[in-house]
Protein backbone atom coordinates (compact mmCIF):
# COMPACT_ATOMS: atom_id res chain seq x y z
CA UNK A 1 0.00 0.00 0.00
CA UNK A 2 1.23 3.49 -0.82
CA UNK A 3 1.69 6.13 1.89
CA UNK A 4 -1.76 7.25 3.10
CA UNK A 5 -0.70 10.89 2.64
CA UNK A 6 0.33 10.51 -1.00
CA UNK A 7 -3.18 10.87 -2.44
CA UNK A 8 -4.36 14.15 -1.01
CA UNK A 9 -6.76 16.95 -1.71
CA UNK A 10 -6.05 20.61 -0.98
CA UNK A 11 -8.83 22.75 0.45
CA UNK A 12 -8.30 26.46 -0.09
CA UNK A 13 -9.90 28.46 2.71
CA UNK A 14 -11.60 31.71 1.74
CA UNK A 15 -12.96 32.20 5.28
CA UNK A 16 -16.14 30.13 5.26
CA UNK A 17 -17.47 28.92 8.60
CA UNK A 18 -17.95 25.57 6.82
CA UNK A 19 -14.36 25.04 5.60
CA UNK A 20 -13.51 22.45 8.26
CA UNK A 21 -16.77 20.68 7.46
CA UNK A 22 -15.66 20.31 3.82
CA UNK A 23 -12.44 18.67 5.02
CA UNK A 24 -14.29 16.33 7.36
CA UNK A 25 -16.62 15.21 4.57
CA UNK A 26 -13.62 14.50 2.31
CA UNK A 27 -11.90 12.56 5.10
CA UNK A 28 -15.12 10.58 5.68
CA UNK A 29 -14.86 9.45 2.07
CA UNK A 30 -11.47 7.92 2.91
CA UNK A 31 -9.32 10.64 1.35
CA UNK A 32 -6.66 12.68 3.16
CA UNK A 33 -6.92 16.45 2.73
CA UNK A 34 -5.35 19.60 4.13
CA UNK A 35 -6.77 23.10 4.67
CA UNK A 36 -4.60 26.08 3.75
CA UNK A 37 -5.43 29.80 3.41
CA UNK A 38 -6.05 31.35 -0.01
CA UNK A 39 -2.73 33.23 0.11
CA UNK A 40 -0.59 30.13 0.68
CA UNK A 41 2.58 30.43 -1.48
CA UNK A 42 2.52 28.95 -4.99
CA UNK A 43 5.65 26.88 -4.29
CA UNK A 44 3.86 25.21 -1.38
CA UNK A 45 0.90 24.27 -3.58
CA UNK A 46 3.21 22.82 -6.23
CA UNK A 47 5.21 20.84 -3.64
CA UNK A 48 2.02 19.52 -2.03
CA UNK A 49 1.05 18.03 -5.42
CA UNK A 50 -2.64 17.48 -4.58
CA UNK A 51 -4.84 15.15 -6.65
CA UNK A 52 -7.56 17.79 -6.59
CA UNK A 53 -8.47 21.15 -5.06
CA UNK A 54 -11.64 22.41 -3.38
CA UNK A 55 -12.22 26.16 -3.04
CA UNK A 56 -14.30 27.00 0.04
CA UNK A 57 -16.99 29.61 0.41
CA UNK A 58 -16.29 32.88 2.17
CA UNK A 59 -17.80 36.12 3.47
CA UNK A 60 -16.26 38.42 0.84
CA UNK A 61 -17.56 39.53 -2.56
CA UNK A 62 -15.62 39.07 -5.82
CA UNK A 63 -17.26 42.27 -7.11
CA UNK A 64 -14.67 44.21 -5.06
CA UNK A 65 -11.12 44.34 -6.39
CA UNK A 66 -9.19 43.69 -3.18
CA UNK A 67 -10.94 40.51 -2.02
CA UNK A 68 -9.28 37.04 -2.04
CA UNK A 69 -8.54 35.31 -5.33
CA UNK A 70 -7.20 31.94 -6.47
CA UNK A 71 -3.47 31.87 -7.17
CA UNK A 72 -2.41 31.12 -10.74
CA UNK A 73 -0.48 28.08 -9.50
CA UNK A 74 -3.75 26.38 -8.58
CA UNK A 75 -5.25 26.97 -12.00
CA UNK A 76 -2.02 25.79 -13.69
CA UNK A 77 -1.75 22.47 -11.83
CA UNK A 78 -4.14 20.75 -14.21
CA UNK A 79 -5.92 18.80 -11.45
CA UNK A 80 -9.70 18.80 -10.85
CA UNK A 81 -10.97 21.93 -9.05
CA UNK A 82 -14.32 22.28 -7.27
CA UNK A 83 -15.41 25.79 -6.29
CA UNK A 84 -18.10 26.09 -3.61
CA UNK A 85 -20.12 29.33 -3.29
CA UNK A 86 -17.46 32.10 -3.15
CA UNK A 87 -15.03 29.53 -4.59
CA UNK A 88 -17.29 29.14 -7.63
CA UNK A 89 -17.70 32.88 -8.01
CA UNK A 90 -13.99 33.69 -7.96
CA UNK A 91 -13.29 30.75 -10.30
CA UNK A 92 -15.85 32.15 -12.76
CA UNK A 93 -14.60 35.72 -12.46
CA UNK A 94 -10.90 34.87 -12.79
CA UNK A 95 -11.50 32.73 -15.88
CA UNK A 96 -13.36 35.54 -17.69
CA UNK A 97 -16.93 35.12 -16.52
CA UNK A 98 -18.99 37.71 -14.68
CA UNK A 99 -20.29 37.91 -11.11
CA UNK A 100 -22.80 40.47 -9.91
CA UNK A 101 -24.39 41.40 -6.62
CA UNK A 102 -27.90 39.98 -6.38
CA UNK A 103 -30.99 41.94 -5.38
CA UNK A 104 -32.18 38.85 -3.56
CA UNK A 105 -29.90 37.15 -1.02
CA UNK A 106 -30.51 33.41 -1.13
CA UNK A 107 -30.17 31.78 2.28
CA UNK A 108 -31.52 28.41 3.36
CA UNK A 109 -33.14 25.51 1.54
CA UNK A 110 -33.47 25.66 -2.24
CA UNK A 111 -34.40 23.28 -5.03
CA UNK A 112 -31.61 22.89 -7.57
CA UNK A 113 -32.66 21.44 -10.95
CA UNK A 114 -30.30 19.90 -13.51
CA UNK A 115 -29.66 21.61 -16.86
CA UNK A 116 -26.88 20.26 -19.11
CA UNK A 117 -25.48 16.74 -18.44
CA UNK A 118 -22.85 16.80 -15.69
CA UNK A 119 -19.91 14.69 -14.49
CA UNK A 120 -20.42 15.91 -10.91
CA UNK A 121 -24.12 16.33 -10.14
CA UNK A 122 -25.49 12.80 -10.68
CA UNK A 123 -23.93 11.96 -7.28
CA UNK A 124 -26.34 14.54 -5.87
CA UNK A 125 -29.28 12.91 -7.67
CA UNK A 126 -29.41 15.88 -10.06
CA UNK A 127 -29.89 15.22 -13.81
CA UNK A 128 -31.30 17.40 -16.62
CA UNK A 129 -34.84 18.23 -15.52
CA UNK A 130 -34.45 16.40 -12.18
CA UNK A 131 -33.72 18.25 -8.94
CA UNK A 132 -32.65 17.91 -5.32
CA UNK A 133 -32.74 19.94 -2.09
CA UNK A 134 -29.61 21.97 -1.32
CA UNK A 135 -28.48 24.63 1.17
CA UNK A 136 -27.74 28.11 -0.16
CA UNK A 137 -25.97 31.01 1.53
CA UNK A 138 -24.94 33.78 -0.87
CA UNK A 139 -25.58 37.35 -1.95
CA UNK A 140 -23.66 37.46 -5.28
CA UNK A 141 -24.25 35.21 -8.28
CA UNK A 142 -22.50 34.22 -11.49
CA UNK A 143 -24.23 36.00 -14.39
CA UNK A 144 -21.96 35.02 -17.31
CA UNK A 145 -19.97 31.81 -17.72
CA UNK A 146 -16.28 31.72 -18.65
CA UNK A 147 -15.44 30.20 -22.04
CA UNK A 148 -15.68 26.40 -22.14
CA UNK A 149 -18.18 26.12 -19.24
CA UNK A 150 -21.81 24.98 -19.33
CA UNK A 151 -24.63 25.52 -16.82
CA UNK A 152 -25.36 22.18 -15.13
CA UNK A 153 -28.01 23.31 -12.60
CA UNK A 154 -30.26 26.25 -11.70
CA UNK A 155 -32.50 27.45 -8.89
CA UNK A 156 -35.38 29.92 -9.10
CA UNK A 157 -33.19 32.85 -8.08
CA UNK A 158 -29.80 31.61 -9.41
CA UNK A 159 -29.93 30.66 -13.12
CA UNK A 160 -26.29 29.51 -12.82
CA UNK A 161 -26.34 27.40 -9.64
CA UNK A 162 -23.71 24.96 -10.94
CA UNK A 163 -21.23 25.06 -13.80
CA UNK A 164 -18.49 22.90 -15.21
CA UNK A 165 -15.80 22.63 -17.83
CA UNK A 166 -15.51 18.87 -18.27
CA UNK A 167 -12.42 19.05 -20.50
CA UNK A 168 -10.45 20.90 -17.79
CA UNK A 169 -12.16 19.14 -14.84
CA UNK A 170 -13.26 22.49 -13.40
CA UNK A 171 -16.51 22.54 -11.42
CA UNK A 172 -18.48 25.14 -9.49
CA UNK A 173 -21.55 24.86 -7.26
CA UNK A 174 -23.34 27.82 -5.69
CA UNK A 175 -24.76 25.68 -2.88
CA UNK A 176 -22.96 24.06 0.09
CA UNK A 177 -22.64 20.27 -0.36
CA UNK A 178 -20.73 19.95 2.92
CA UNK A 179 -23.67 20.78 5.21
CA UNK A 180 -26.21 18.14 6.25
CA UNK A 181 -29.05 20.32 4.89
CA UNK A 182 -27.91 19.49 1.33
CA UNK A 183 -29.42 16.08 0.56
CA UNK A 184 -26.70 13.78 -0.85
CA UNK A 185 -24.08 16.54 -0.47
CA UNK A 186 -21.72 14.06 1.18
CA UNK A 187 -22.13 11.74 -1.83
CA UNK A 188 -21.18 14.61 -4.17
CA UNK A 189 -17.93 15.27 -2.27
CA UNK A 190 -17.22 11.52 -2.14
CA UNK A 191 -17.69 11.32 -5.92
CA UNK A 192 -15.40 14.31 -6.49
CA UNK A 193 -12.64 13.01 -4.21
CA UNK A 194 -12.74 9.34 -5.16
CA UNK A 195 -13.94 9.21 -8.78
CA UNK A 196 -13.07 12.56 -10.35
CA UNK A 197 -9.76 13.02 -8.47
CA UNK A 198 -8.93 9.29 -8.57
CA UNK A 199 -8.16 8.71 -4.88
CA UNK A 200 -8.34 5.15 -3.52
CA UNK A 201 -9.83 5.77 -0.07
CA UNK A 202 -6.92 4.59 2.11
CA UNK A 203 -7.62 7.13 4.86
CA UNK A 204 -9.16 4.66 7.36
CA UNK A 205 -8.86 4.26 11.14
CA UNK A 206 -6.73 1.11 10.81
CA UNK A 207 -4.34 2.75 8.32
CA UNK A 208 -4.12 5.99 10.34
CA UNK A 209 -3.17 4.02 13.47
CA UNK A 210 -0.52 1.95 11.69
CA UNK A 211 0.93 5.05 10.02
CA UNK A 212 1.01 6.96 13.34
CA UNK A 213 2.71 4.07 15.15
CA UNK A 214 5.37 3.83 12.46
CA UNK A 215 6.02 7.58 12.50
CA UNK A 216 6.24 7.74 16.32
CA UNK A 217 8.75 4.86 16.37
CA UNK A 218 10.86 6.56 13.71
CA UNK A 219 10.68 9.89 15.55
CA UNK A 220 11.57 8.83 19.10
CA UNK A 221 13.66 5.67 18.58
CA UNK A 222 14.66 4.29 21.99
CA UNK A 223 14.09 7.58 23.85
CA UNK A 224 11.56 8.08 26.64
CA UNK A 225 8.40 10.15 26.23
CA UNK A 226 6.27 11.98 28.82
CA UNK A 227 2.57 12.78 28.38
CA UNK A 228 0.19 14.91 30.42
CA UNK A 229 -2.83 12.62 30.79
CA UNK A 230 -6.07 14.46 31.56
CA UNK A 231 -8.67 11.75 31.02
CA UNK A 232 -10.10 13.66 28.06
CA UNK A 233 -10.42 11.89 24.73
CA UNK A 234 -7.39 13.52 23.04
CA UNK A 235 -4.80 12.73 25.71
CA UNK A 236 -6.33 9.28 26.30
CA UNK A 237 -6.06 8.39 22.60
CA UNK A 238 -2.46 9.68 22.52
CA UNK A 239 -1.70 7.49 25.56
CA UNK A 240 -3.23 4.41 23.93
CA UNK A 241 -1.49 5.09 20.61
CA UNK A 242 1.93 5.66 22.20
CA UNK A 243 1.52 2.62 24.45
CA UNK A 244 0.95 0.58 21.28
CA UNK A 245 3.94 2.22 19.57
CA UNK A 246 6.61 2.40 22.30
CA UNK A 247 5.28 0.54 25.36
CA UNK A 248 7.12 1.32 28.58
CA UNK A 249 9.13 4.14 26.99
CA UNK A 250 6.04 6.25 27.80
CA UNK A 251 5.26 7.77 31.20
CA UNK A 252 1.93 9.55 31.75
CA UNK A 253 1.63 12.31 34.35
CA UNK A 254 -1.85 13.03 35.68
CA UNK A 255 -2.03 16.37 37.53
CA UNK A 256 -4.92 16.76 39.96
CA UNK A 257 -5.26 20.54 40.00
CA UNK A 258 -8.37 20.67 42.20
CA UNK A 259 -10.40 21.80 39.17
CA UNK A 260 -11.45 18.39 37.89
CA UNK A 261 -14.94 16.92 37.66
CA UNK A 262 -16.33 14.79 40.49
CA UNK A 263 -14.33 11.56 41.00
CA UNK A 264 -12.36 12.27 37.81
CA UNK A 265 -9.03 11.29 39.34
CA UNK A 266 -10.45 7.94 40.47
CA UNK A 267 -12.01 7.33 37.04
CA UNK A 268 -8.77 8.03 35.15
CA UNK A 269 -6.70 5.85 37.48
CA UNK A 270 -9.26 3.04 37.17
CA UNK A 271 -9.55 3.34 33.38
CA UNK A 272 -5.79 3.03 32.88
CA UNK A 273 -5.06 0.65 35.78
CA UNK A 274 -2.83 -2.36 34.94
CA UNK A 275 -5.30 -4.90 36.30
CA UNK A 276 -8.35 -3.54 34.48
CA UNK A 277 -9.53 -1.24 31.74
CA UNK A 278 -7.13 -0.01 29.07
CA UNK A 279 -4.02 -0.83 31.07
CA UNK A 280 -4.90 -4.50 30.85
CA UNK A 281 -4.48 -4.35 27.05
CA UNK A 282 -1.95 -1.52 26.78
CA UNK A 283 0.47 -1.27 29.72
CA UNK A 284 0.82 2.33 30.91
CA UNK A 285 3.10 3.97 33.46
CA UNK A 286 0.97 6.61 35.24
CA UNK A 287 2.17 9.03 37.90
CA UNK A 288 -0.58 11.00 39.71
CA UNK A 289 0.34 14.36 41.25
CA UNK A 290 -1.87 15.98 43.92
CA UNK A 291 -1.40 19.71 43.26
CA UNK A 292 -4.69 21.32 44.35
CA UNK A 293 -3.07 23.50 47.04
CA UNK A 294 -0.50 24.94 44.63
CA UNK A 295 -3.17 25.85 42.03
CA UNK A 296 -5.57 27.38 44.54
CA UNK A 297 -2.88 29.50 46.19
CA UNK A 298 -1.87 30.99 42.82
CA UNK A 299 -5.49 31.63 41.82
CA UNK A 300 -6.43 33.37 45.07
CA UNK A 301 -8.00 36.79 44.46
CA UNK A 302 -7.90 36.60 40.63
CA UNK A 303 -11.23 37.13 38.83
CA UNK A 304 -10.24 38.07 35.26
CA UNK A 305 -10.88 35.14 32.85
CA UNK A 306 -7.77 35.35 30.68
CA UNK A 307 -5.56 35.90 33.74
CA UNK A 308 -7.06 32.78 35.35
CA UNK A 309 -6.38 30.74 32.21
CA UNK A 310 -2.77 31.89 32.19
CA UNK A 311 -2.28 31.14 35.91
CA UNK A 312 -3.74 27.65 35.52
CA UNK A 313 -1.71 27.01 32.36
CA UNK A 314 1.54 28.28 33.87
CA UNK A 315 1.02 26.38 37.11
CA UNK A 316 0.37 23.20 35.15
CA UNK A 317 3.60 23.79 33.23
CA UNK A 318 5.52 24.30 36.50
CA UNK A 319 4.13 21.15 38.10
CA UNK A 320 4.45 19.06 34.96
CA UNK A 321 7.99 20.29 34.25
CA UNK A 322 9.07 19.55 37.81
CA UNK A 323 7.70 16.00 37.67
CA UNK A 324 8.94 15.30 34.14
CA UNK A 325 12.48 16.41 35.00
CA UNK A 326 12.51 13.87 37.83
CA UNK A 327 12.02 11.08 35.27
CA UNK A 328 15.24 9.63 33.82
CA UNK A 329 15.99 9.84 30.10
CA UNK A 330 12.94 11.79 28.91
CA UNK A 331 13.64 13.44 25.54
CA UNK A 332 10.13 13.95 24.16
CA UNK A 333 6.85 15.51 25.20
CA UNK A 334 3.63 14.07 23.76
CA UNK A 335 0.61 16.33 23.31
CA UNK A 336 -2.99 15.80 22.18
CA UNK A 337 -2.92 18.64 19.64
CA UNK A 338 -5.56 18.02 16.94
CA UNK A 339 -6.05 19.55 13.50
CA UNK A 340 -8.50 22.36 14.46
CA UNK A 341 -5.91 23.58 17.03
CA UNK A 342 -3.31 23.72 14.25
CA UNK A 343 -5.64 25.54 11.83
CA UNK A 344 -6.67 28.04 14.53
CA UNK A 345 -3.05 28.79 15.45
CA UNK A 346 -1.86 29.02 11.83
CA UNK A 347 -4.66 31.38 10.82
CA UNK A 348 -3.25 34.21 12.92
CA UNK A 349 -0.16 34.32 10.66
CA UNK A 350 -2.40 35.61 7.90
CA UNK A 351 -4.09 38.18 10.10
CA UNK A 352 -7.54 36.59 9.86
CA UNK A 353 -8.04 35.30 13.40
CA UNK A 354 -8.57 37.16 16.64
CA UNK A 355 -7.60 35.61 19.97
CA UNK A 356 -10.95 35.00 21.65
CA UNK A 357 -9.31 32.99 24.43
CA UNK A 358 -5.87 31.46 24.74
CA UNK A 359 -5.51 27.82 23.72
CA UNK A 360 -3.88 25.40 26.12
CA UNK A 361 -2.56 22.84 23.64
CA UNK A 362 -0.40 24.66 21.10
CA UNK A 363 2.86 26.02 22.46
CA UNK A 364 4.09 26.59 26.02
CA UNK A 365 5.84 23.50 27.31
CA UNK A 366 8.45 22.49 24.71
CA UNK A 367 10.29 25.84 24.72
CA UNK A 368 10.77 25.70 28.49
CA UNK A 369 11.51 22.02 28.83
CA UNK A 370 13.82 21.66 25.83
CA UNK A 371 12.00 18.49 24.78
CA UNK A 372 11.05 17.37 21.30
CA UNK A 373 7.34 17.38 20.55
CA UNK A 374 5.34 14.27 19.64
CA UNK A 375 1.86 15.08 18.30
CA UNK A 376 0.40 11.93 16.72
CA UNK A 377 -3.12 13.43 16.41
CA UNK A 378 -1.98 16.67 14.78
CA UNK A 379 -3.62 15.86 11.42
CA UNK A 380 -6.90 14.58 12.83
CA UNK A 381 -10.32 16.08 13.47
CA UNK A 382 -12.09 15.22 16.73
CA UNK A 383 -14.39 12.66 15.09
CA UNK A 384 -11.33 10.92 13.61
CA UNK A 385 -9.65 10.90 17.04
CA UNK A 386 -12.72 9.20 18.48
CA UNK A 387 -12.77 6.67 15.66
CA UNK A 388 -9.17 5.61 16.21
CA UNK A 389 -9.77 5.59 19.99
CA UNK A 390 -12.44 2.93 19.47
CA UNK A 391 -10.13 1.11 17.06
CA UNK A 392 -7.44 1.04 19.78
CA UNK A 393 -9.91 -0.48 22.26
CA UNK A 394 -10.73 2.51 24.45
CA UNK A 395 -14.16 2.32 26.13
CA UNK A 396 -16.96 4.16 24.31
CA UNK A 397 -17.85 6.07 27.51
CA UNK A 398 -14.37 7.64 27.48
CA UNK A 399 -14.14 8.19 23.73
CA UNK A 400 -17.50 9.99 23.54
CA UNK A 401 -17.16 11.96 26.75
CA UNK A 402 -18.07 15.61 26.35
CA UNK A 403 -15.18 18.07 25.92
CA UNK A 404 -13.68 19.55 29.08
CA UNK A 405 -11.60 22.77 28.95
CA UNK A 406 -7.88 22.66 29.71
CA UNK A 407 -8.28 25.02 32.71
CA UNK A 408 -11.08 22.76 33.98
CA UNK A 409 -13.59 24.21 36.43
CA UNK A 410 -11.38 27.30 36.69
CA UNK A 411 -13.24 28.82 33.72
CA UNK A 412 -16.64 27.52 34.85
CA UNK A 413 -16.36 29.33 38.19
CA UNK A 414 -16.96 32.94 37.17
CA UNK A 415 -14.88 35.40 39.11
CA UNK A 416 -12.51 34.26 41.85
CA UNK A 417 -11.80 30.53 42.14
CA UNK A 418 -12.07 29.05 45.62
CA UNK A 419 -11.93 25.46 46.84
CA UNK A 420 -15.46 25.60 48.25
CA UNK A 421 -16.81 26.99 44.95
CA UNK A 422 -15.14 24.13 43.06
CA UNK A 423 -16.68 21.59 45.45
CA UNK A 424 -20.16 23.04 44.92
CA UNK A 425 -19.76 23.18 41.14
CA UNK A 426 -18.44 19.62 41.00
CA UNK A 427 -21.54 18.33 42.78
CA UNK A 428 -23.95 20.36 40.61
CA UNK A 429 -22.20 19.28 37.41
CA UNK A 430 -22.27 15.62 38.48
CA UNK A 431 -26.04 15.80 39.12
CA UNK A 432 -26.62 17.36 35.69
CA UNK A 433 -24.53 14.73 33.87
CA UNK A 434 -26.04 11.88 35.89
CA UNK A 435 -29.56 12.98 34.97
CA UNK A 436 -28.62 13.46 31.29
CA UNK A 437 -27.36 9.88 31.18
CA UNK A 438 -30.41 8.55 33.05
CA UNK A 439 -32.75 10.31 30.58
CA UNK A 440 -30.71 9.05 27.58
CA UNK A 441 -29.93 12.65 26.64
CA UNK A 442 -26.15 12.69 27.20
CA UNK A 443 -25.23 11.48 23.71
CA UNK A 444 -27.90 13.67 22.10
CA UNK A 445 -26.12 16.87 23.18
CA UNK A 446 -22.58 17.77 22.16
CA UNK A 447 -21.48 19.32 25.45
CA UNK A 448 -23.18 19.89 28.80
CA UNK A 449 -21.94 21.34 32.07
CA UNK A 450 -22.75 23.54 35.04
CA UNK A 451 -21.37 27.04 35.71
CA UNK A 452 -20.88 28.72 39.12
CA UNK A 453 -22.06 32.35 39.09
CA UNK A 454 -20.53 34.98 41.42
CA UNK A 455 -23.92 36.36 42.41
CA UNK A 456 -26.17 35.45 45.31
CA UNK A 457 -29.91 34.94 45.18
CA UNK A 458 -32.60 34.57 47.84
CA UNK A 459 -34.34 31.23 48.10
CA UNK A 460 -36.60 29.44 50.58
CA UNK A 461 -35.83 25.87 51.55
CA UNK A 462 -38.35 24.43 53.99
CA UNK A 463 -39.29 27.45 56.08
CA UNK A 464 -35.79 28.89 56.06
CA UNK A 465 -34.46 31.74 53.95
CA UNK A 466 -31.40 30.80 51.90
CA UNK A 467 -29.13 33.47 50.39
CA UNK A 468 -26.64 31.55 48.27
CA UNK A 469 -25.02 31.33 44.85
CA UNK A 470 -26.59 30.58 41.47
CA UNK A 471 -25.77 27.65 39.17
CA UNK A 472 -26.26 27.95 35.40
CA UNK A 473 -26.75 24.87 33.25
CA UNK A 474 -25.36 24.86 29.71
CA UNK A 475 -26.04 22.24 27.02
CA UNK A 476 -25.33 22.75 23.32
CA UNK A 477 -25.84 21.00 20.01
CA UNK A 478 -23.12 21.43 17.40
CA UNK A 479 -21.41 19.67 14.51
CA UNK A 480 -18.01 21.35 14.62
CA UNK A 481 -17.95 23.48 17.84
CA UNK A 482 -17.41 26.52 15.59
CA UNK A 483 -21.11 27.30 15.79
CA UNK A 484 -23.58 25.89 18.31
CA UNK A 485 -27.12 26.34 19.57
CA UNK A 486 -28.50 25.67 23.04
CA UNK A 487 -29.94 22.18 23.38
CA UNK A 488 -33.74 22.06 23.50
CA UNK A 489 -33.91 19.99 26.68
CA UNK A 490 -37.42 19.23 28.02
CA UNK A 491 -38.62 21.67 30.69
CA UNK A 492 -39.56 18.76 32.96
CA UNK A 493 -35.98 17.49 32.74
CA UNK A 494 -34.41 20.88 33.53
CA UNK A 495 -36.84 21.30 36.43
CA UNK A 496 -35.85 17.90 37.83
CA UNK A 497 -32.13 18.77 37.63
CA UNK A 498 -32.78 22.17 39.24
CA UNK A 499 -34.72 20.61 42.13
CA UNK A 500 -32.01 18.06 42.78
CA UNK A 501 -29.21 20.65 42.77
CA UNK A 502 -31.03 23.04 45.14
CA UNK A 503 -32.22 20.27 47.46
CA UNK A 504 -28.91 18.39 47.61
CA UNK A 505 -26.45 21.30 47.70
CA UNK A 506 -26.95 23.74 50.56
CA UNK A 507 -24.75 26.42 48.98
CA UNK A 508 -27.04 26.87 45.94
CA UNK A 509 -30.31 28.82 45.99
CA UNK A 510 -31.21 29.04 42.30
CA UNK A 511 -30.60 27.30 38.95
CA UNK A 512 -30.88 28.94 35.50
CA UNK A 513 -30.57 27.53 31.95
CA UNK A 514 -28.38 29.23 29.32
CA UNK A 515 -30.11 29.56 25.94
CA UNK A 516 -27.37 31.57 24.14
CA UNK A 517 -26.12 30.44 20.73
CA UNK A 518 -22.53 30.53 19.45
CA UNK A 519 -22.01 33.09 18.02
CA UNK A 520 -22.45 35.59 19.58
CA UNK A 521 -21.80 33.74 22.86
CA UNK A 522 -19.01 31.18 23.27
CA UNK A 523 -19.80 27.68 24.50
CA UNK A 524 -17.84 28.13 27.73
CA UNK A 525 -18.72 31.21 29.82
CA UNK A 526 -15.09 32.30 30.14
Amino acid sequence: MHNIHDQRLLIIDFGSQYTQLIARRVRESGVYCEIHPFDVPDEFVEALAPRGIILSGGPETVTAGTTPRISQAILDLGVPVLGICYGMQTLAEQLGGEVMGSDLREFGHAQVVGAEPSDLLPALGVFPGKGSDVWMSHGDKVTRLPDGFVVTASTESAPIAAMENTARHLYGVQFHPEVTHTAQGKALLHHFARDICGCDGDWTAANIVEDAIQRVREQVGDDHVVLGLSGGVDSSVVAALLARAIGDQLTCIFVDNGLLRLAERDEVEAAFAPESGIGNVLPLNIKTIAAETEFMERLAGEAEPEAKRKIIGNTFIDVFEREAKALPGVKWLAQGTIYPDVIESAASKYGKAHVIKSHHNVGGLPERMELGLVEPLRELFKDEVREIGLHLGLPRSLVFRHPFPGPGLGVRILGEVRTEYAQTLRQADAIFIEELRAADLYDQVSQAFAVYLPVKSVGVVGDARRYEHVIALRAVETVDFMTARSARLPYEFIEKVSNRIINEIASVSRVVYDISSKPPATIEWE
